[in-house]
């Protein structure tokens, strides 16, 4: 190996250090103190590296920290530009701005994804990478130079030269809110019907979504998650209720049939004979007629009056509870009609022949 060569292979790492200290100058607006913060902040966990302890040495650790940092460095930005606001008005406010979809698109105006190391099939065109790779920059920020600096890049670098915090605090941007809000006010139906999923080029998942309003099929939209494609399907979906009167009137047609098919009665009873075979019935004692006299055994005591129960027996086989041959029977014979029939009997037997 030639000196030259050798030497040429030494200064490499140290030209590729002066790269990324001259690229995070421009990303961030001043050089690091520690660059090892930075190297691990845009470290990717498809790379697969490991610390000398074994460990995986990734950028998901610096994004929690970059994630709690930006909830409160923003927050207190908000609080500040939006005076007398209330609660909510912040909180939506500071959703938009520290958004994956916002950190996504800041990371790529930044240039800071062409400094994450990855093993290159895990790139895709949705924001999870570089939004996740901002997060871990915040990190690496506040570990190097503490909370003032994350401020300041926030502040003055962020805020005040790429994002107008007044268009993102008053721009809706939450389409499907939007349009169920829609549906439910106007008593319509609606579902997110998926058509496909399937992958791009690098492998990354996409899917296909369509909104059906009544079912009266509406805008569509993909993405590279089901959250982002109805997000776009709910947009198309909007912009045609605005521009389109006649998707209205369809709408409101397909509800008005199935409103009157539900409300119009029905002709013909349902057969009840099928659900029939399904029930076991219980064999329960006919109940003595009221016209007719109960049977009671024949009276020893008094043959002339057999009518007369002397001490009637409960038949077998019945339940104590059952009172179902207990009936009011007004041509059965009184209690002092009864009376008088025992006493005649009993004249009639002291009487001599």
């Amino acid at each position: 190996m030639k000196i030259n060569e050798f030497i040429d292979r030494l200064r490499l790492p140290f030209r590729k250090e002066k790269e990324l200290f001259s690229s995070l100058h421009d990303i961030i607006g001043f050089y690091p103190r520690h660059i090892g913060y930075y190297k691990t902040a845009l470290t990717h966990k498809s790379t697969g590296r490991r610390n000398e302890k074994g460990k995986p040495l990734n950028n998901e650790r610096l994004e929690f920290l970059g994630d709690a940092l930006l909830d409160a460095v923003v927050g207190h930005i908000v609080y500040e530009h939006f005076e007398g606001k209330r609660e909510g008005f912040l909180t939506n406010t500071r959703s938009k701005l520290v958004s994956r979809e916002t950190l996504g698109k800041l990371a790529a105006e930044m240039g800071l994804t062409e400094l994450i190391q990855s093993n290159g099939q895990q790139r895709s065109h949705n924001s999870y990478m570089a939004g996740n790779a901002f997060e871990a920059l915040v990190g690496a920020i506040y570990l190097d130079q503490g909370y003032d600096a994350v401020m300041r890049f926030m502040k003055k670098r962020i805020l005040a030269q790429m994002v107008n915090i007044d268009k993102v605090a008053y721009k809706e941007v939450n389409f499907k809110s939007k349009l169920l809000e829609w549906t439910q006010k106007n008593r319509v139906k609606m579902e997110f019907r998926c058509m496909k999923q399937t992958s791009d080029e690098k492998g990354s998942p996409v899917f296909g979504f369509q909104v059906m309003i009544e079912g009266v099929a509406g805008g569509k939209g993909q993405g590279y998650s089901k959250k982002e494609a109805q997000q776009e399907s709910s947009k198309e979906t909007l912009q045609r209720l605005r521009r389109e009167p006649q998707f209205i009137d369809a709408i409101f047609a397909a509800k008005s049939s199935r409103t009157k098919m539900e409300e119009e009665p029905t002709a013909i009873a349902p057969d009840l004979e099928a659900e029939k075979e399904f029930i076991i019935k219980s064999e329960k004692p006919e109940k003595p007629k009221k016209d007719k006299k109960p049977d009671f055994p024949e009276n020893p005591e008094n043959p002339e009056n057999p009518d007369i129960p002397a001490h009637p027996a409960p038949p077998a086989d019945t339940d104590e509870f059952d009172l179902s041959d207990i009936t009011h029977n007004p041509e059965e014979p009184s209690r002092e009609d009864i009376i008088a029939a025992a006493e005649a009997a009993a004249y009639q037997e002291k009487t001599p022949i």
